[in-house]
């Protein structure tokens, strides 16, 4: 070990880390910052308490610390400690503890001075899972407040992207070159068209058959894997073994593919990015990268959190090469083109952007904090903590702007999701109040839901099926809720998934679509068990580009939950319209979220609550329903001409958008206590709009944009406007002689468009310079005008000539 490249670097580590309290270190796969550095930090005794090194996953943690146990010639839980969900190998002896899973996070919240604790250490921070930053966060305001003498060392393999020096202001940064070997890359494109699968496959033969030693071939998923896997098996030589290796894996298997291959074997390992970083599986010569991965992106407007599978990040791309060239030169297949290589983002969204953050803002409130008060490499999306905050604070968690109430309070100490948490705290009092069993139902259900649930099942069915392995799992709940372990039968399991989702419980709509409570409609996916069931809670929500589908669901009785849950049910007021009656309805309802369980007609309404719902009834129907006259849209649209020709004065906003979503600002005091659309043809539009206005825009409308333009003649011609255009009149040219200059609106910024008519109302010319009509195209005009109308006058100079309404006959009576 003492040949990493990250040797070279202990001693200025270990001086950085004695002068100051806070190191940005970084080093690529391979360096050994994850194996010695921290093995040379315990056996040298440079730190003086206990080192928490965190770990973002847990296959790594449980790796990591195996083999730096066995390097000491000990095993876990003496100097090399590990902790990690539902597993606690420590001692008295123990100086370096591996972490992962939020434990970091729990020791923070439990004990914020991190007592006997020196030194804390984050692993491939560049990976940027939520834990992480939320543990650096608190790891940084506990240091400023409480604990100057702490000490952080932030590890990545890369700092592109990563404003970490801005966040650690006082740090020392150092870096490791690493001393990887060459790797040749070659790319073979896939097509998206056909089967991930076998165009894969193919390039694992080709490169099994054109180089020696072991494979690591990354695929985004378990499913994926297995499909390989299946593909492979019939295809490659009897030397080659076949290892997946993903999260959801047992341990023995796991173990077994890290392990190297025996002599004269080749292994051919399929894996997630679970083996991008912190692993090093001996044999590895030849990386083959679909250059996919699966990632979580939480959409606020649903609820839901779909699991995409875009291509990586540069960086990965980058690191996944790299495990080809940990020992020794190296071959790395990627199935996208070298010009895609270059075009990869940088990096791939951390967590903190893409994730669902109820955990997060729980987390925080127990912290004593808002989640946007904390020191966080990304500002969080504020849709996501809104979101959030309307959750928890259903679930009684919160109060007020991210106050954690008592409820909320025991919710966080319990360790797990919040959902979750909810479930087990209910249970206990359900149980308290007579509904014998539903904690043992809950702690069964609660480890199952810790799992990772694939597929399309009935939850019941998965429970029972389940059951017997989940024996460990839930005895940790029943001893954090403080109960007595029993026996599960699942009759809870509707009820308590409704605790966990109140946002997903479903009422059949038609065929296999349910309305679901938060206000979304899901499909179950085709030939599901539950299909047809009258209700049910969606405990396991996916979408796609035709909306959300339902994998995993237990049916429900709504009454039930009415009886038992009375937490669930509100009564609120509803006044809407009734588009068939065309008029007002109102009623008092009885719901469960977004789903109407009930209601009864409300009489006794008041004028403006009568208002309002016929204000529903015009914007489903549209602004047309309104009784709009030659006055209205006229005024209307010089309104609109103004906020474009004087934008210097603050003009309402009156497109019909605004217009539509501002009823309550200008039509509701003229519809007060009106019930029926017939009854809008007594609303004076005009006034409505008119009182918009503040003053003076009144008198600066009228002035600057007037209604009529009065010819020289005295005939009043109404304007035409149109946004977009240039106001227009339609006038005889008669009535215009005389006239040298075009006339103009808006503090003389816009002229008009002069239609020149005939004596008989035809359209003679159009301009919007009269000067150069008089001295040009009027006299080709005068000479068809003067034998079609010769009762009319057609002077030779109009520019000189008076402008009249009569003809010729009468100008000489006159």
């Amino acid at each position: 070990m003492s040949t990493l490249p990250i040797a070279d670097l202990l001693p200025a580590i270990e001086q950085a880390l004695l002068h100051h309290t806070q190191l940005i270190l970084q080093a690529p796969p391979g360096a050994g910052k994850s194996t010695l550095l921290p093995l040379e930090l315990v056996r040298r005794e440079r730190v003086a308490g206990r080192i928490i090194l965190l770990e973002p996953r847990r296959l790594a943690a449980r790796n990591i610390a195996a083999y730096l146990a066995a390097q000491l010639g000990e095993k876990v839980g003496e100097r090399i400690g590990l902790r990690v969900r539902g597993e606690s190998r420590v001692s008295g002896k123990t100086r370096l503890e591996i972490v992962t899973e939020g434990v970091l996070t729990r020791m923070l919240q439990q004990d914020p001075e991190l007592s006997g604790v020196d030194l804390l250490i984050f692993d491939e921070f560049h990976e940027r899972s939520l834990h992480a930053d939320t543990a650096l966060a608190f790891a940084l305001e506990s240091q400023q407040a409480l604990r100057d003498d702490l000490r952080i060392l932030v590890m990545s393999a890369t700092l592109d992207g990563l404003p970490l020096e801005r966040l650690l202001s006082e740090a020392v940064v150092l870096r490791s070159e690493g001393r990887s070997h060459p790797v040749e890359c070659f790319y073979r494109p896939w097509s998206r068209q056909q089967r991930l699968e076998p165009q894969l496959g193919a390039v694992v033969l080709e490169a099994l058959a054109n180089h020696t030693g072991s494979a690591l071939v990354f695929l985004p998923g378990q499913g994926e894997i297995e499909r390989l896997a299946e593909w492979l098996r019939e295809r490659v030589g009897p030397e080659v073994d076949i290892a997946p290796l993903y999260g959801r894996l047992d341990i023995r298997a796991q173990q077994a593919a890290i392990a190297p291959a025996p002599a004269g074997r080749r292994k051919l390992v399929l894996t997630t990015n679970v083996a991008e970083t912190s692993l090093t599986i001996e044999g590895i010569t030849l990386v083959i990268d679909s250059g996919l991965e699966r990632r979580a992106q939480f959409d606020v407007r649903s609820g839901v959190t779909r699991l995409e599978t875009p291509q990586i990040a540069r960086a990965s791309a980058v690191q996944r090469a790299g495990r080809a060239g940990r020992l020794g030169p190296g071959v790395c297949y990627r199935l996208w083109s070298a010009e895609q290589q270059d075009r990869l983002d940088e990096q791939s969204p951390p967590d903190l952007l893409t994730q669902e953050l109820t955990g997060l803002m729980l987390e925080a409130a127990q912290w004593g904090s808002r989640v946007e008060a904390l020191p966080l490499l990304d500002t969080p999306p504020a849709g996501a903590l809104a979101q959030a905050q309307r959750l928890l604070t259903s679930l009684g968690a919160l109060k007020g702007e991210q106050q954690l109430t008592p409820h909320g309070q025991a919710m966080a100490r319990l360790g797990t999701a919040p959902r979750l948490a909810h479930l087990l705290l209910r249970a206990a009092e359900l149980e308290a109040e007579g509904l014998s069993g539903i904690v043992a139902d809950a702690c069964y259900l609660v480890a199952l839901l810790e799992e990772d649930l694939r597929g399309s099942e009935r939850l019941g069915v998965l429970f029972q099926r389940r059951c017997g392995a989940l024996h460990g799992q839930a005895r940790r709940w029943f001893e954090r809720l403080g109960a007595r372990p029993g026996e599960a039968h699942g009759q809870w399991l509707g009820l308590l998934c409704a605790l966990a989702w109140p946002d997903r419980i479903g009422r059949l709509r038609s065929g296999s679509r349910y309305q679901l409570s938060g206000g979304v409609s899901a499909d179950l996916v085709e030939d599901h068990p539950v299909t047809g069931a009258p209700a049910l809670v969606a405990v396991n929500l996916g979408q796609n580009e035709r909306g959300s589908r339902i994998f995993v669901a237990e049916p429900v009785e709504l009454g039930e939950l009415e009886r038992l849950l009375p937490e669930l049910i509100g009564e609120r007021e509803h006044f809407a319209w009734d588009e068939q009656a065309d008029r007002v309805r109102a009623e008092r309802q009885r719901t469960l979220g977004e789903l109407v369980l009930g209601s009864e007609p409300l009489s006794a309404l008041s004028d403006e609550q009568k208002g309002r719902c016929l204000l529903d009834g015009v914007r489903g129907k549209g602004l047309h329903c309104l009784p709009w006259d030659e006055a209205s849209e006229g005024l209307l649209a010089r309104l609109r001409c103004a906020a474009e020709w004087l934008p210097e004065h603050p003009w309402p906003q009156v497109s019909d958008e605004a217009l539509l979503a501002g009823l309550e600002q200008w039509l509701l005091p003229n519809v007060l206590g009106m019930t029926r659309l017939e009854q809008l043809k007594r609303v004076d539009l005009v006034a409505a709009l008119r009182a918009l206005l503040p003053w003076p825009l009144p008198s600066v409308l009228d002035e600057q944009l007037p209604v009529y333009f009065t010819a020289p003649t005295g005939t009043r011609v109404r304007i035409r406007y149109v946004p977009g255009q240039a106001p227009a009149i339609p006038v005889r040219i008669q009535e215009m002689f005389g006239q040298a200059s075009t006339p103009r609106v808006a503090q003389g910024k816009v002229a008009l468009l002069v239609e020149l008519l005939s004596p008989a109302q035809r359209p003679l010319q159009i301009t919007a310079d009269l000067a150069a009509f008089w001295a040009g195209s009027y006299e080709q005009v005068k000479k068809e005008m003067k034998g079609r109308y010769p009762r009319h006058y057609w002077p030779d100079n109009p520019l000189e000539a008076m402008p009249t309404r009569l003809t010729k006959k009468r100008m000489e009576q006159g």
